[in-house]
């Protein structure tokens, strides 16, 4: 009984981060008048579903769509004839982002005054539409973000970096919308919904300096592997050779409304709603789920064995995302997931409790429907599930320790499904005592 009602808690906090109905809500909100001329651009795991959202909700309120652009990372056809629909590359830019970019470049230029763009971004953006500035090489910018992916930054750093050498980011598409009235409705996948740090900002102004994306790249051994043009731009701003990115003070900001409309906390609350409506005591967590995913599984089990002496039928819910820090001669092919790390490492809590763990489930799966580079979006465990999988014939300590979990969870059938959920706010973690 705990495993299905722990997917139907999952499964209301999928529903609940779904980005239509979010969009279609924020689009209806907007003023926009009957004569402006209407751009659209979607960038994003999540840019069709958002894009088709809203060209519903501007179609019934009578609003003439002119043009706009829409990049995700699958192929798909444009919800309006005047819209171009173009696949991006993730998590690493490549020639579908350039072209991506460049075709924005071609609709942006000509806004009138009354002319309103909406900008839709939502996990995924600061790639899909990734390319270089001028006066810097589309490669270099492919090298930066492979450098990037694996320097064990939070993406905060990252995408401060990023959008620095990002053709889009940093606030430049506001700068080429202007005069224009622009919209940002954005879904974050970041923590505290930074409009600057969810897809490398581009609607949003920079609040960082040159100094501080030097201090990062120095902190991260970054600073002598970026390309060298890289490094040289950096200098050149400092320099006052080379201008720096565009701070709140700029004007075209002035023509900009952004908000999130969707995140953890969405799909977290859809979980704690259907909680509560099952009878279930529910805590939803004060702090946000972040730090190594092992840690964090041993963390949460022992939570949930403390709550479980209380008594009573009870619910925690937790959202974020933990990390899996691989060793270098790790094969990446075979690795855990943040989420079944963390699910595995829960259940050796569990069934080293013994009895005191019994009636205690865990959930923890990706919004998204895949557990990193996995064929799983999550799973489930319990006190028997170790054990488990030792009568499996695996070792549930080795897999642990080297983040091979995937397969010793498969083998109890312990994984949740990989499949394309349409959204993507981070993880939710769900432990229930029955």
């Amino acid at each position: 009984m705990n495993k299905e009602l722990a997917l139907e808690l999952y499964e209301a906090a999928v529903d609940a981060a779904a980005p239509g109905e979010l969009t279609a809500r924020a689009v209806d909100g907007l003023p926009i008048g009957r004569a402006s001329r209407v751009w659209l651009f979607a960038f994003g795991k999540m840019a069709q579903p958002m894009a088709a959202a809203a060209v519903t909700s501007l179609l019934r309120g009578l609003h003439a769509i002119i043009g706009g652009v829409i990049v995700s990372p699958d192929p798909g056809a444009a919800p309006y004839p005047t819209i171009v629909a173009m696949r991006g590359d993730y998590p690493v830019p490549g020639r579908n982002s350039f072209a991506a970019a460049a075709k924005i470049a071609e609709v942006t230029p000509g806004r009138r005054g009354n002319d309103v763009a909406i900008v839709l971004v939502s996990a995924g953006a600061s790639s899909l539409i990734a390319g270089a500035i001028r006066g810097l090489g589309d490669s270099d910018v492919t090298t930066l973000y492979e450098l990037l992916q694996t320097s064990g930054l939070d993406v905060a750093s990252m995408n401060a970096v990023r959008k620095r050498f990002s053709r889009w980011g940093a606030g430049r598409l506001a700068l080429a919308l202007a005069p224009a009235a622009t919209h940002c409705l954005a879904i974050s996948d970041v923590p505290g919904d930074d409009l600057g740090i969810i897809g490398s900002g581009p609607c949003a102004p920079d609040e960082t300096t040159v100094k501080d994306i030097t201090d990062i790249l120095q902190r991260s051994g970054l600073l002598t592997k970026i390309p060298a043009a890289h490094r040289d731009f950096l200098i050149g701003i400092t320099r006052g050779a080379n201008p720096e990115t565009p701070n709140k003070q700029h004007p075209a900001f002035a023509h900009v409304s952004s908000r999130v409309i969707g995140n953890t906390k969405t799909a977290v609350d859809g979980a704690a709603a259907r909680a509560r409506a099952a009878g279930l005591e529910t805590n939803v967590a004060d702090e946000r789920l972040t730090g190594d995913a092992s840690r964090a599984g041993e963390v949460i089990a022992h939570a949930l064995l403390a709550a479980r002496a209380d008594g009573g039928n009870r619910c925690s819910i937790w959202g974020g995302e933990a990390t899996v820090n691989l060793p270098p001669l790790v094969n990446r092919a075979t690795t855990s997931g943040r989420c079944q790390e963390l699910a595995l490492a829960a259940a050796r809590v569990l069934y080293e409790a013994g009895d005191r763990a019994n009636g205690i489930t865990l959930l923890a799966a990706c919004t998204g429907g895949r557990d990193a580079g996995t064929d799983a979006a999550g799973a489930i465990v319990d006190n028997t599930t170790w054990p488990a999988i030792a009568a499996a014939g695996r070792d549930p300590g080795q897999a642990l320790s080297r983040h091979e979990c995937n397969g010793a969870l498969r083998a109890v059938n312990a994984v949740i499904e990989q499949r394309n959920t349409g959204t993507d706010v981070n993880d939710i973690v769900v432990g229930l005592i029955q």
